[in-house]
């Protein structure tokens, strides 16, 4: 059950820099405080699939299915690599730069949303997560496993949200140089395609 064992696996786990955190920190660098919340808001929402997924089982049909495995992979490896583009393209959807324009709310949440929910591997990461910290008790089994997955989404959260709002604070200084600007574009352009990269050589 909930326990320091766990709060303390699972906080090293959001806090340690993914995809989620990257678009986070991006999109709080270019568009200020308002986009912090929906970019958290979004990559936290992308985790229910995959944690449904793992309660109710179908994480295994996912992970035993080669062909649907893939399927779902290219798929996010096509996005991070659209968002690479959207990075480095000049005014790009995710471009860091002082007249770039203001996405809306669903917008940013969306697209984080989909970060999470294209990476198939979050649903094997919930199976082995969880289980090691149940109680033993069949009955209890998914109570305790959706307590557990919503405390980890709490956390994921409050930390993304605190990713952001340290990024929206430091969004001034960096917009002052434009050489800055153009290499963080870069910068974060080559994560994107890194991270669409390793997802690509991943193996269910």
């Amino acid at each position: 059950m909930l326990s320091a064992q766990f709060l303390i696996t699972a906080l090293v786990v959001v806090l340690a820099p993914g995809t989620g955190v990257v678009y986070t920190l991006m999109l709080s660098l270019g568009q200020g405080r308002r986009a912090a919340l929906p970019a958290a808001l979004g990559c936290t929402f992308g985790i229910v699939p995959h944690l449904a997924a793992a309660i109710l089982g179908l994480a295994a049909l996912l992970h035993s299915s080669a062909l649907l495995f893939q399927i779902v992979k290219f798929a996010g490896v096509a996005y991070l690599l659209y968002l690479a583009w959207q990075a480095v393209r000049q005014g790009g959807a995710l471009s860091i730069g002082e007249a770039r324009g203001r996405d809306s709310f669903a917008r940013i949440a969306i697209r984080g949303a989909l970060i999470n929910i294209l990476n198939p591997k979050l649903s094997l990461f919930f199976l082995a997560l969880l289980p090691p910290f149940l109680s033993g008790n069949p009955a209890s089994a998914t109570a305790e496993m959706m307590l557990l997955g919503g405390v980890f989404m709490a956390l994921t959260f409050v930390i993304f949200l605190g990713y952001g709002l340290f990024a929206a604070a430091a969004r001034d200084r960096l917009l002052a140089s434009a050489r800055v600007m153009t290499w963080m574009n870069r910068g974060f352009a080559a994560v994107f395609a890194g991270l669409g990269l390793k997802l690509a050589m991943e193996k269910a």
